[in-house]
């Protein structure tokens, strides 16, 4: 799966987030510490979502399946 990572300056060092991931945002003190806590930040956005739809299809009849997508 590749994501993509916006990053911006400010005075305080960096901002990022993730384009295609609501929610998943970080900041550090330079470029390097944000793409580490913006990676962070993305798996762990996906594993609250991931934990907040399993507990909401608890007990309902559902299909899951693999999905693929084209690079872009």
């Amino acid at each position: 799966m590749k994501l993509t990572a916006v990053f911006r300056k400010v005075p305080e060092g960096y901002v990022g987030f993730v384009e295609e991931l609501p929610g998943a945002n970080c900041q550090g003190a330079t470029l390097d510490e944000a793409r580490s806590n913006l990676r962070e930040a993305a798996m762990l956005t996906l594993e609250a979502n991931r934990t907040l739809v399993e507990e909401s299809l608890q007990g309902e009849d559902v299909i899951r399946e693999p999905l693929s997508l084209p690079a872009a």
